[in-house]
């Protein structure tokens, strides 16, 4: 009657052991799973602006935070010299067709933190496109190979 006690105590916690043998076993699959799926979400962000700043990409080389590319007429402006021009239409009073009325020093200080920001986010895009290939590179890397799980002596 006692081995049949021991041995049903025992049945009762073999799949204990089993679920933490597996858990153990499974941390080093999770951690790359999530190094996975962090590299899958950079490469998507890196096609998504591939795509959406295409007309840019050609002036990567000039893009470096003091400059800006401004899709309208397809070409890189300097941000010191694009600030002197805001400041003179907002002196001179000139027509700003987005506002239909004259440019107000406020309307040139707006336009100067919507370009400083677009300078920066112009910036990151090439920089995030210019690494798509080694991302894809990585990623393949590690779904080649998987993590191996360590023996404990």
């Amino acid at each position: 009657m006692k081995r049949f006690a021991c041995g049903a105590m025992a049945r009762g916690l073999m799949p204990a052991c089993l679920i933490l043998a597996c858990l153990t076993a499974s941390a080093p699959v999770r951690a790359q799973n999530q190094a996975a799926d962090d590299l899958k979400g950079k490469i998507f962000d890196a096609r998504m602006a591939k795509q959406t700043f295409a007309g840019g990409l050609k002036f990567c080389n000039e893009l470096d935070g003091k400059h800006f590319y401004f899709q309208a007429r397809d070409r890189v402006l300097d941000l010191d010299e694009y600030h002197r021009s805001l400041e003179n239409l907002a002196k001179q009073q000139v027509f700003n067709p987005e506002k239909h009325r004259p440019w107000t020093e406020q309307d040139a200080t707006e336009r100067w933190d919507q370009v400083q920001k677009q300078a920066a986010s112009d910036q990151a895009n090439c920089q995030l496109v210019a690494s798509l290939p080694a991302l894809e590179k990585q990623l393949d890397e590690l779904e080649k190979n998987p993590p191996t799980a360590e023996k404990k002596n």
